[in-house]
């Protein structure tokens, strides 16, 4: 079989949109450092999870899934709750995970599916078709193509990984997965996820952009874009589409980080500058590094809004009060 080039178009359109990403995350400075906005960081990633399972009619709300997350009962249909599980599991592998390895899609596709689909973490065995009610709109690939249409897709992103924009190259792989579902079930949260692999390879701030999220806001106009390029044979359309959407949620986080940066006080600032993550230092060791005297002043203005936004932890919390007590950055 010759090797398979993906048709698509390079328009003006993705190329304004590439811009206008670059450019936002030129500005993301507080959103680089992730471990200033733990709070902010860990909700996206929730907000991800969420977002993704929904699209596939996945009925738990935010407030469930974080629950679910934290450890917490929550009172639901199993397979759901699983789902929620495996998806977070998932989710916190991306960055030991290959993304030009198809072994490695398929560990994540286990891991995503784990207990909830028979063919889990293997490539599917039968005939798939996408349905609008009773009406197929697109008979995927047969089963005994699978393997040879996934093996030439990854090829070709590993040929032009450094020739094609990785904001271009992962939405055209996003379109090429979709059109050949090789699994039986779970693509769409699988392709979601190792797009966020893909950007995230190349621009670390995307192990955290919810894109997900934004592509839930638009769900009808995602599966219609699709079977557009479907009808028409190539994937323009689709990757306008998800550059769209990654543009727009980057403008959302460039609001919220401003918000949540701008509640961090320049006391809290300070007692983080002066902090490591190990070893943790104790209330009289961070004040004299600090300069200050009074410790009455020293936990209302410091410690307290610090611990309050995630941004410190004790090492004792059972006994706050602890004169043994010592304190580390997150």
């Amino acid at each position: 079989m010759n090797k398979y080039t993906p048709p698509f178009e390079i328009t003006n359109k993705m190329l304004d949109l590439v811009a206008s990403i670059m450019k936002k995350i030129g500005k993301l400075d507080n959103y680089k450092d992730l471990s200033k906005l733990p709070i902010l960081r860990r909700n996206n990633r929730i907000h991800s999870i969420h977002s993704s399972l929904a699209i596939e009619d996945n009925s738990l709300s935010f407030k469930e899934v974080k629950d679910i997350i934290d450890g917490k009962i929550v009172v639901g249909n199993q397979r759901e709750i699983q789902e929620v599980k495996n998806a977070y599991k998932a989710y916190e592998m991306m960055k030991q995970i290959n993304p030009y390895s198809i072994k490695d899609l398929k560990k994540i596709h286990g891991i995503m599916t784990f207990l909830t689909v028979q063919e889990s973490g293997e490539f599917r065995k039968g005939n798939e078709g996408v349905f609008d009610g009773d009406k197929c709109i697109h008979m995927c690939p047969k089963p005994e193509m699978v393997n040879s249409l996934m093996e030439q897709l990854f090829d070709w992103m590993k040929k032009n990984k450094n020739t094609i924009h990785p904001l271009i190259l992962s939405s055209v792989f996003h379109y090429e997965f979709v059109f050949i579902h090789p699994f039986s079930d779970g693509n769409g949260r699988t392709v979601r996820l190792w797009q966020n692999i893909l950007l995230s390879n190349w621009e670390n701030i995307f192990e955290y952009v919810p894109i997900e999220s934004q592509i839930k806001e638009y769900q009808d106009e995602y599966y219609k874009t699709i079977n557009n390029c479907n009808l028409k044979g190539n994937s323009t359309e689709f990757i306008e589409f998800m550059l769209k959407m990654i543009d727009e949620i980057l403008e959302s986080l460039m609001e919220s980080t401003t918000i949540e940066a701008n509640h961090i006080s320049i006391y809290v600032k300070k007692l983080l500058n002066i902090m490591e993550e190990q070893p943790a230092m104790t209330t009289k060791e961070l004040m004299d590094k600090l300069g200050l005297k009074s410790r009455l002043s020293f936990r209302k203005n410091y410690i307290d809004p610090a611990l309050a936004n995630g941004l410190i932890k004790m090492t004792n919390p059972e006994k706050p009060t602890s004169k043994n007590q010592r304190y580390y950055k997150v």
